[in-house]
């Protein structure tokens, strides 16, 4: 049985998790505290102070030899989905921050240092930049912007498989829309096996979430900043972090928002009825990207994945404006981690092509 360790770093944490096939045998999340994070000058930086606890855990687990071992994948060149073996290249790119800074950067480079110390497959599935858009998707009404590619790809590629497994469907074959719910949220067209249209939360672009404000109407805005009302870092914080439903009530904590509801807050469920639509909107935008005259059948399902799905207010209320449109399934439970381990394992057995990372192609 082939042994798989996957390895995911966060903003104060990284979280490791022993596969056996596809069973989690051992799982670790160790906690990093802003003291000890604010003596690094950088991400890449924080390398050795990452490494030390997953080598303690592999010892403390009695491991000597791994078959594969896959990180979270970093901000990198924009890239079609799968799996991707780790190089030289990539950690160039990474190290160098070309695309961006963020702790999942450390993924790749932890995972090779293991791969070298334990031998298997250093790997990276699936990363947030993963970039599979239609042509017409790309384009904007100005010339000199050009729409991007930036979700929460694993999330939503194991959704949707997940999906089509309990439709006895191929996923390849496949027509699914799935929203991430969570602190973000992300929604894409997957049709036949590619991403082919996203909502890109952190371009600002989708409905709004527990703590980002989503698409804005952009001359309102510009006022704002014309008045002095707001400048630009204050924007990006309430674009990115201070947004959506943390603006209207000072809370991102949606079981606090739920609570509030449940009491008759008259604020509170306004915000949340209007959360609700401008997710079903945004749903119901990205049908176009997949049933079009070429293929007019429709979408096999709808899938919601994420932390807020286990919400049954919001699952309720989602779906109920969602049903019209198609079958909606909600995916529970399926962590990143076993996500990548799915990917390691079908490449480990042949299932899945192994991709050279070749940089930025777009």
């Amino acid at each position: 049985m082939q042994t798989i360790l996957t390895i995911n770093p966060g903003s104060t944490s990284t979280k490791v998790v022993l596969f056996h096939g596809l069973e989690p045998t051992l799982s670790r999340e160790v906690q990093h505290s802003n003291s000890e994070l604010a003596g690094f000058s950088d991400v890449w930086s924080q390398f050795a102070l990452r490494l030390e606890p997953i080598l303690a855990v592999l010892d403390q687990a009695g491991v000597n030899r791994l078959d594969a071992v896959v990180g979270r994948g970093g901000l990198l060149a924009p890239l079609p989905g799968g799996v991707y073996r780790i190089d030289e290249r990539m950690l160039e790119d990474l190290r160098l921050r070309r695309f961006g800074e963020h702790p999942c950067n450390l993924g790749a480079p932890l995972a090779l240092e293991i791969s070298r110390r334990f031998g298997g497959s250093a790997l990276i599935v699936d990363p947030v930049v993963t970039d599979e858009l239609c042509p017409e998707a790309r384009l904007t009404g100005l010339p000199c912007i050009r729409r991007r590619s930036t979700f929460h790809a694993l999330s939503q590629r194991g959704a949707a498989r997940e999906a089509a497994r309990r439709l006895g469907k191929n996923y390849e074959n496949g027509k699914f829309i799935v929203a991430h719910l969570g602190g973000g949220v992300s929604i894409g067209a997957h049709r036949r096996g590619r991403v082919v249209d996203v909502t890109n939360a952190l371009d600002g672009e989708g409905p709004m979430s527990p703590e980002r404000s989503g698409t804005l109407p952009i001359l309102p805005l510009l006022q704002l900043l014309e008045d002095g009302v707001m400048d630009l870092p204050g924007l990006r914080r309430a674009v990115l972090r201070e947004g959506g439903l943390f603006a209207h009530l000072g809370t991102n904590d949606f079981r606090e928002i739920e609570e509030m509801v449940q009491q008759g807050n008259a604020k509170t469920k306004t915000v949340v009825a209007a959360f609700v639509y401008t997710t079903t909107r945004h749903v119901a935008s990205l049908l176009p990207a997949l049933v079009t005259p070429d293929d007019p059948r429709p979408v096999d399902a709808i899938v919601l994945a994420g932390g807020l799905a286990h919400s049954e207010l919001l699952v309720r209320d989602l779906s109920a404006r969602l049903t019209p449109w198609g079958r909606v399934e909600v995916v529970l439970g399926l962590t990143e981690a076993r996500v990548m381990a799915e990917s390691a394992l079908a490449a480990l057995e042949g299932g899945a092509e192994v991709q050279d990372y070749v940089g930025n192609v777009f």
